[in-house]
């Protein structure tokens, strides 16, 4: 292989190398300003869904996730009798409601999370409670 072949293979591969460590920097930005939220759903007969609408739901809200970007995650959602509770992390109230309105889906309440507590809470140093 000519030196010139290898210098313009080397630069490419610096410029990609660069470009995915600005890309991977910027998503860490954008995760370090992440809140999560509980968003309340009230949804008649959520808990009856069948397989096929949720998993319908869920395509829906996978879709409109991809076209608003890194600035909010889906991370899990409970389904009740007739409410769905879903968790977010996003980087503000205002991309959730953006969400909720291209997705077709409502929102009755978000709450901002303060901190979580679980049974190992009850045993865990003050220092790591938050």
């Amino acid at each position: 292989m000519s030196m010139l072949c290898l210098t313009i293979a080397f630069a490419t591969f610096t410029a990609s190398a660069q470009t995915a460590t600005a890309a991977k920097t910027k998503n860490e930005k954008s995760m370090k300003n992440m809140k999560t939220y509980v968003i309340e759903r009230e949804i008649p007969n959520a808990g009856n869904l069948t397989a096929e609408e949720l998993q319908g739901i869920s395509q829906k809200s996978c879709s409109v996730l991809k076209e608003l970007g890194p600035d909010i995650e889906w991370v899990q959602s409970y389904v009740t009798d007739n409410k769905i509770f879903c968790i977010y992390k996003a980087e503000n109230e205002e991309i959730l409601r953006t969400h909720a309105m291209k997705g077709g889906f409502p929102i009755n309440s978000v709450h901002l999370l303060s901190t979580t507590i679980s049974p190992a809470t009850a045993t865990a140093a003050l220092a790591e409670i938050k």
